[in-house]
């Protein structure tokens, strides 16, 4: 069974082994073990039978934007929904914080869709642009897409009540 939980500060080296796994692959960006402790609060954790086999983090960009970031699974996880209820504990999260949208930079755009994700402009999101973007070194040639998720649209999966207005 999967597990999902807030990561503690025990977690960094496993976290950062998973990350860096992805990245030396060229599937997503490298993050420094100084950056996952200073974040270590936005992180969630996967385990399954108590080892790690997910991480991501919600990196929060204002009073209504978040990031979800270092989104990474096992290989032996792939396949089992481990990414989907970490990004699931992370939109959570967006929502308890009010937040009204939630952004990735992703090379799997079909997997965040498959969460409700939709595809994006990064430049609707000018924060992550000028504030990080511009200091990556892949921003003249940044082979990520965006995606973006409006947490104040209305679930129309869930039936409304009978002359309810969505």
């Amino acid at each position: 069974m999967t597990v999902v939980e807030p990561a503690r500060l025990a977690d960094a080296a496993a976290i950062h082994a998973l990350v860096t796994y992805w990245a030396d692959r060229g599937d997503m960006l490298h993050r420094p073990i100084g950056e996952i402790y200073e974040a270590i609060r936005d992180f969630k954790v996967a385990r399954i039978g108590g080892e790690i086999v997910g991480c991501g983090s919600l990196h929060i960009m204002g009073p209504d934007l978040a990031e979800v970031r270092s989104l990474a699974v096992a290989e032996s996880a792939q396949g089992r929904g481990v990414g989907a209820a970490i990004v699931a504990a992370c939109l959570e999260d967006a929502r308890a914080f009010g937040l009204e949208r939630v952004f990735a930079l992703t090379y799997r755009p079909g997997f965040f869709q498959k969460q409700g994700f939709r595809l994006a402009n990064v430049m609707e999101f000018p924060q992550k642009v000028w504030n990080e973007c511009v200091r990556c070194p892949f921003f003249t040639n940044c082979k990520e897409v965006a995606v973006v998720l409006d947490l104040r649209r209305p679930d129309l999966s869930v039936p409304l009540a009978p002359g309810a207005a969505p």
